[in-house]
């Protein structure tokens, strides 16, 4: 492992399930109330330009149950690179804290903290990836499914930040992964070559939904419009509509099939509420997830910094 977890491409397929082995003692540990205090007297400093709900409370929640403590940063107690230089703001925080997680817009602001930074820096989401919320999704195709490798998972949406963090993830895990966008909405080619460099897995992109989501494992969508792009919205409606995940679409993939969301979902645009609550549904199942792969993510790191 690196020091900082930055992306997934920081890791090995060996840290990868190393990472989920963990984090099934840790989910275990917490069902069941038994104290797991490996981070005892440790502080998390929570840096956030973008806000969020699960992001706080998942890391929030974990470092508590971990014995420590996290410390909440909104937007305007920092200013990250705004109000303060990136580098000093990482030179200062990291000498408070042992731990610091941001939830940044330019994935260049994370690569600058984790450069200056004493301690491990986790990225807790960028506008280029979210490694955190991809390692939970896959962890949760683990538990449903009892393995990762060559299931094909079609990601329906915009080329964006969950896009680009499971290209990362095809690089390190064989997956017959699918990128079904509108033609103008592609994910970064340089992370597509990146990951079929890696030559591991199949990936493609498609701009045909039916022909996309046959015999799919996994079918994930997105929101159509990210943080920072409401003014795009009611255009990226029209552009998406042919792209929802609804019952029409989904009955041409596997019956079996397991619906993904990265959640906050906007119900009946990208996905339906019939597909959303149906039993083929995980999503709720990945955003628990989240809290207890970070807390492995988190061990993991800090004991690595120790030397350990």
């Amino acid at each position: 492992m690196t020091p900082h977890f930055l992306s997934i491409a920081d890791l090995s397929r060996q840290d990868i399930f190393d990472i989920f082995d963990l984090t099934a003692q840790l989910k275990a540990k917490t069902h069941a109330r038994v104290p797991h205090r490996m981070l005892d007297g440790y502080s998390l400093a929570m840096i956030f330009a973008k806000p969020s709900a699960r992001t706080r409370i998942s890391f929030e929640t974990g470092i508590f149950q971990l014995g420590g403590m996290g410390l909440y940063l909104a937007p305007q107690d920092i200013g990250i690179g705004t109000r303060e230089a990136v580098k000093d703001i990482a030179r200062v925080v990291s000498r408070y804290n042992d731990l610091i997680m941001a939830r940044l817009f330019a994935h260049s602001d994370i690569e600058e903290l984790a450069e200056y930074s004493k301690v491990p820096v986790i990225n807790g989401l960028t506008d280029y990836n979210h490694p955190c919320q991809i390692m939970a999704d896959a962890f949760t195709i683990l538990e449903h499914r009892g393995k990762v490798d060559n299931l094909k998972i079609v990601y329906v949406g915009d080329g964006n930040n969950i896009a680009h963090s499971w290209i990362n993830f095809a690089a390190r895990v064989p997956i017959h992964l699918v990128i079904c966008t509108p033609r103008d909405y592609q994910p970064d080619a340089a992370t597509l070559k990146f990951a079929q460099d890696a030559g591991l897995s199949t990936i493609e992109v498609e701009h045909d939904p039916i022909k996309a989501v046959k015999n799919a494992d996994v079918l994930y969508t997105d929101v159509w419009a990210s943080m920072g792009q409401e003014k795009e919205a009611e255009e990226r409606k029209k552009i998406f509509k042919p792209y929802q995940l609804n019952s029409e679409l989904v009955g041409h993939a596997k019956d079996d099939t397991l619906i993904m969301h990265c959640l906050p979902a906007h119900r009946n645009e990208e996905i339906t509420d019939a597909v959303l609550e149906s039993p083929n549904s995980i999503v709720f199942d990945e955003a628990e997830n989240r809290m207890h792969v970070q807390k492995a993510i988190m061990v993991k790191l800090a004991e690595q910094h120790r030397g350990l």
